[in-house]
């Protein structure tokens, strides 16, 4: 007996171009191909329009968004951002964290991002409170969305007595991997090294901010790969930011990406914040402070696209929608071609989902199906031009159904 789909697409346009129906059954992709005329709990007709994997944000900061108004940018500068951030964190409680992260949950779910990881602020000032606001958020949004949160030691751990044992805590009390901040401590190595033993202790993966600046002098990112082989961690690393990359000579630039592969280590581009951050004591010739994608890439380096914040003074913009890195990242980045959209799509699905180890992810049969179904039939539109969102599925079942109504009265004299 031919079994009945849960959700049938009919007409839904692949990534590749080619017009396909797609049946899901218990969560998964059960087939790809011509399958009219086949029963189903639910039919939908995609008229061609494109259907990628569901978005994931690699690299985000829940429990810091929407702080503007109350922390706002002012030099725009990195000093500044962690100065007024940590003294807004002072005043942080779970209910005000929980709020603030919903809102930006709420963006991102209705955009179409269906897994995302989500660094928790643990230190003296803050405590473990971000951690049970979004512990208790994780399991309320589980049915739309993925959520991984990584304890994270934004203040740094030596110079913030009482950090390490406090993210000893956050990964006891389940956190699913843990991050360190090298650039925002006495000894950035040291740092390192506290990080990789408690990653080791819990078997947890490891994802650093790190080389956050305009000349490559500190470029720590080569001791983290170092490590990450020494330790068996390979594919288990991910760092973020890591503008250094950018300011590299190119044989310095290739022995780097190259020990990066080697190592597995993953490399998160924040457009949004690296942009505004960077560059900023250039008088002409301004940089755009972003690592270098396209090289990376064709060293065969994992990399990803993420938002990190939502307005606040890292980045005073942001709408949740992940969609909007991708777009900066064709101009920012100079990936306008055909084949560079196509990479920076790569950049929000299939990238950041092997960095977050995601099961069973992606546009095939067996995988799981989150998927997007975008209002375009041209599948570089996705990157160029944001598509609306037109359905978002997560594990098979319908998550998110946008309507939109636009009365041009202008035209009929009303």
């Amino acid at each position: 007996m031919v079994p009945s789909f849960d959700l049938l697409l009919q007409g839904c346009r692949l990534p590749d171009g080619r017009l396909v129906d797609l049946g899901t059954l218990d969560g998964k992709i059960k087939e790809i191909g011509s399958l009219t005329g086949r029963p189903s709990h639910r039919a939908v007709d995609c008229g061609g329009l494109v259907l990628t994997p569901g978005l994931v944000d690699a690299h985000i900061h829940l429990d810091k968004a929407f702080l503007s108004e109350r922390a706002p940018s002012v030099e725009g500068t990195v000093a500044e951002a962690l100065r007024v951030t940590a003294e807004a964190k002072r005043r942080f409680t779970v209910d005000d964290i929980r709020a603030r992260a919903r809102r930006a949950l709420d963006q991102a779910v209705r955009a179409g991002t269906t897994a995302m990881r989500s660094h928790v602020e643990i230190d003296p000032i803050v405590g473990l409170k971000g951690l049970e606001a979004l512990t208790e958020l994780k399991r309320e949004y589980a049915r739309a969305i993925d959520l991984q949160l990584c304890a994270f030691a934004q203040e740094g751990i030596l110079q913030s007595p009482g950090t390490e044992a406090l993210l000893e805590q956050a990964l006891a009390n389940g956190a699913d991997l843990i991050g360190g901040c090298p650039y925002n401590d006495t000894d950035a190595h040291a740092q390192i090294d506290i990080v990789f033993r408690l990653a080791r202790e819990f078997d947890v993966d490891v994802d650093f901010h790190i080389d956050f600046f305009d000349e490559p002098e500190h470029m720590d990112v080569l001791y983290v790969a170092e490590q990450a082989v020494r330790l068996g961690w390979q594919g288990r690393v991910a760092v973020g930011h890591a503008s250094e990359l950018a300011g590299l000579s190119h044989e310095a630039f290739h022995r780097a990406a190259a020990t990066l592969k080697d190592a597995g280590v993953g490399v998160i581009i924040l457009p949004a914040t690296d942009l505004y951050l960077m560059g900023r004591k250039d008088a002409r010739h301004i940089r755009r402070g972003l690592a270098p994608a396209k090289r990376l890439l064709a060293a065969g380096v994992t990399v990803a696209v993420a938002t990190n914040n939502i307005l606040n003074a890292f980045t005073p913009m942001g709408t949740g929608d992940l969609a909007l890195m991708g777009y900066l990242m064709t101009a920012a980045a100079h990936m306008g071609t055909d084949g560079d959209v196509a990479d920076i799509l790569a950049m929000l699905t299939a990238h950041p989902a092997r960095i977050l180890r995601l099961p069973d992810y992606g546009l095939h049969v067996g995988a799981r199906a989150d998927l997007v179904l975008w209002e375009t039939e041209r599948p570089a539109e996705v990157v160029t031009t944001m598509a609306p969102r037109r359905l978002v599925v997560k594990a098979g079942r319908l998550s998110i159904e946008h309507e939109r109504s636009c009365k041009d009265l202008w035209r009929t004299g009303a």
